[in-house]
C-alpha cells in the first residue's frame, strides 16, 4: 500500500481506551499510539483503512498537561501496559466513560448514582500473572515475561514495575535460571502467584519430562529464592510441588475476618487491595441483614462468599468449577463458617431457571461473572425478582448488555454503578453495578 511518509503535524482531539491518540487530517480519522488529547505532534502514517489511518509517533510538539515519563523501561515495547504515558486521572476518567458510554449505548441507561471510582497502588500491585517463556538463540538467551505490543512476540525485558516485587523484579533472575536448564527451549510458560505474606509460587509449564539435573536446578533455585516451584508436565490437573516453601497460599478479608487459600493455578483477583475494597463495597451495596438469605453466582473460591457469610443468615454459593467450588467449601471449614452451601452448575447453561436451588427464597444476589457476563443467569434470575442485585463486571459491554435485560425487561432500576481500578496502566475495566426492584 503506498502512501506518502513524510512526517506531518497533527492535533489530537481525543484518545482511546487502548491509549491511542485520535486527531483528523483532511477529515479523515488518525489513530497515534501513545498520543494524549490536546497535543500536538509529529507523525508518520503507517497504514491506511478505508474509514482511518495509523500513524507512529514521532514527537511530542506541544505536550498535555496529563502527559507522564513511564515508570518502566520497556514501555513501549511490552504490550502488558497501555496507558503508562498518561497520568492516572487521565487514565481513571477513560475508563469510566467506557463504563457509561457502555451502559448507555448497549444498555440505553444511565445510573442514578455515579460510584466513586475504587482506587489502590498502581505498582507493584499485580500478584498474579502468565509469563511467557521462550528460547531465542539471536536474543542471546531465554525471554520471560510479556508479548510485544505487536503480540507475536516475547518482550525482551528484564524487570515489570507492575508485578508485585516477589515476581516482576524476578524476571532477570528467571531468564538466566532457563538459561542454564536442559529444557530451556521446551519451557513455554511460567504461572506465577504471591500471597498475602509474600511467598511466591511459581509453576513451570514443560513439554517433556525434566532431567534429574534440571530438577535439582529448580529444587536449589527455589531453596536460594525462597519460591515455591510447582511442575506441570500436562494439563492443569498434573500441577504438582516441587520444591520450596511448603506453606499453603492464602490472602485474607481482615475486615471480615476471613482467609481465602488457593491453590497455584486458581484464579484470585490480581489487584490485593482493590479486591479487598471490592468486596467491602460489594457488601455496602448489598446491605446484608441478619436475616439475610444471599445468592452468589460464580463464587469461585469464596471471594464474597466468605465475607458475606459474617453478615447474613445464609449464603448458597453456585459455581461450575468443580475443583474451585470444593476449596471453597474447606475454606468455609477451615474458618468454622457454617452458613453456607455450595451448589455445581453450569451458569451459562440456557435451562438454568429450572434450577431447584432458583427456586429457594433468597433476598440478595451477587454476580461475579467473566467477561462473556451473565446472560444465561440473568434470564433465570429475572422472573425470581430478588430484590437486590449487585453485578460485578470485568467487561462494560456485557455488563451493558445483562443491564439492559435486568432494567428493561425485568422491572429493575439501575440505581449506582462506578469503576474499580483493579487493573492501572492496562484498557482493562473493572466495575460494579446495583440494581433494586421492589
Amino acid at each position: 500500500m503506498k502512501f506518502d511518509r513524510s512526517p506531518f503535524e497533527l492535533r489530537i482531539d481525543d484518545v482511546t481506551l487502548d491509549g491511542q491518540g485520535v486527531g483528523r487530517r483532511d477529515g479523515k480519522a488518525c489513530f497515534v499510539p501513545g498520543a494524549l488529547p490536546g497535543e500536538r505532534v509529529s507523525v508518520v502514517q503507517t497504514g491506511r483503512k478505508r474509514n482511518y489511518d495509523i500513524a507512529r509517533l514521532e514527537s511530542v510538539l506541544d505536550p498535555a498537561p496529563e502527559r507522564v515519563d513511564p515508570p518502566c523501561a520497556w514501555y513501549g515495547v511490552c504490550g502488558g501496559c497501555r496507558l503508562m504515558h498518561a497520568d492516572i486521572g487521565l487514565q481513571r476518567r477513560l475508563k469510566e466513560r467506557s463504563l457509561f458510554e457502555a451502559l448507555s449505548r448497549i444498555g440505553h441507561l444511565s445510573p442514578e448514582r455515579r460510584l466513586e471510582p475504587l482506587v489502590g497502588d498502581t505498582l507493584g500491585y499485580r500478584r498474579a500473572a502468565r509469563l511467557g517463556v521462550k528460547y531465542v538463540a539471536k536474543k542471546g538467551g531465554t525471554l520471560v515475561g510479556f508479548r510485544e505490543r505487536a503480540g507475536r512476540y516475547l518482550a525482551d525485558m528484564w524487570d515489570c514495575p507492575v508485578l508485585h516485587p516477589a515476581l516482576g523484579q524476578r524476571i532477570g533472575t528467571l531468564r538466566k535460571l532457563i538459561d542454564g536448564l536442559d529444557a530451556r527451549d521446551r519451557i513455554p510458560q511460567i504461572e506465577a502467584v504471591v500471597d498475602d505474606s509474600g511467598t511466591a509460587a511459581l509453576v513451570f509449564r514443560h513439554l517433556q519430562p525434566l532431567s534429574d539435573a534440571d530438577a535439582r536446578r529448580l529444587a536449589e533455585f527455589a531453596e536460594t529464592e525462597g519460591v515455591q516451584v510447582h511442575l506441570q508436565p500436562g494439563g492443569p490437573d498434573s500441577v504438582h510441588y516441587h520444591s520450596g516453601p511448603r506453606t499453603g497460599l492464602a490472602y485474607g478479608h481482615p475486615a471480615f475476618e476471613v482467609t481465602v487459600a488457593f491453590g497455584p493455578l486458581d484464579f484470585i483477583q490480581v489487584h490485593a487491595g482493590i479486591n479487598r475494597g471490592m468486596v467491602g463495597r460489594a457488601m455496602e451495596l448489598l446491605a446484608p441483614e441478619q436475616d439475610s438469605r444471599v445468592l452468589d453466582l460464580f463464587c469461585g473460591l469464596g471471594n464474597f462468599t466468605l465475607p458475606l457469610a459474617r453478615r447474613a443468615a445464609e449464603v448458597v454459593g453456585v459455581e461450575g468449577d468443580a475443583r474451585m467450588l470444593e476449596r471453597a467449601r474447606e475454606n468455609a471449614e477451615a474458618q468454622g463458617i457454617q452458613n453456607t452451601r455450595y451448589v455445581c452448575a453450569n451458569l451459562d447453561d440456557a435451562a438454568l431457571g429450572d434450577s431447584s436451588w432458583l427456586r429457594e427464597p433468597f433476598d440478595r444476589v451477587l454476580l461475579d461473572p467473566p467477561r462473556t457476563g451473565a446472560a444465561a443467569a440473568v434470564e433465570a434470575l429475572g422472573p425470581v425478582a430478588i430484590p437486590r442485585l449487585v453485578y460485578v463486571s470485568c467487561n462494560p459491554a456485557t455488563l451493558a448488555r445483562d443491564a439492559d435485560r435486568l432494567v428493561h425487561h425485568f422491572g429493575y432500576r439501575l440505581e449506582a454503578a462506578g469503576i474499580m481500578d483493579m487493573f492501572p496502566h492496562t484498557a482493562h475495566v473493572e466495575s460494579i453495578a446495583l440494581f433494586t426492584r421492589l
